[in-house]
């Protein structure tokens, strides 16, 4: 049943994305284009988004202490706004104004068959893989300058 659901909520969002075009890489691009060709859509859609998302998450915690279909909620646990944060959040955005997709966006394309999204993906999965082999490089130093720091 958790299956079906994530699989039938996947395919309402991707649907939503596709109707209302952003997955088109030039729409998302407008948006970003302030000097030329600004579309304000993607604000519309963003904003629509919110006014659902925001209730219903207000009222779901509210009435409930977990989930129907798992043991807890996953919520984030930690709240700092630290480097990796932002530096993740800044990157996120230059890449995409700069391609015009998202992964939330780009998911759903995949089954356009749009060349270009194929590419997006490959890339952005390289890009997870490196991210997470240079945290592991980070905190293996961090780990190893509070050792001698200790020791």
């Amino acid at each position: 049943m958790k299956y079906l659901s994530a699989l039938l909520i996947g395919a309402i969002f991707g649907l939503g994305i596709v109707i209302s075009g952003m997955g088109n890489p030039a729409k998302v691009q407008n948006f970003f284009d302030l000097a030329g060709t600004w579309d304000p859509s993607l604000a519309f859609v963003m904003g629509g988004a919110l006014a659902v998302a925001l209730p219903g998450y207000a009222l779901i915690f509210r009435r409930r202490q977990e989930p129907v279909l798992e043991p807890a909620f996953s919520l984030p646990t930690r709240s700092t706004i630290d480097a990796r944060l932002v530096g993740g959040s800044a990157v996120f955005g230059i890449g995409w104004g700069i391609v015009g997709f998202c992964p939330g966006g780009a998911i759903p394309v995949i089954g356009l068959l749009d060349p270009s999204v194929f590419i997006f993906v490959a890339a952005m999965i390289a890009g997870m893989v490196v991210a997470r082999m240079a945290s592991g490089i980070l905190n293996d130093r961090a780990r190893a300058s509070e050792v001698a720091a200790s020791g």
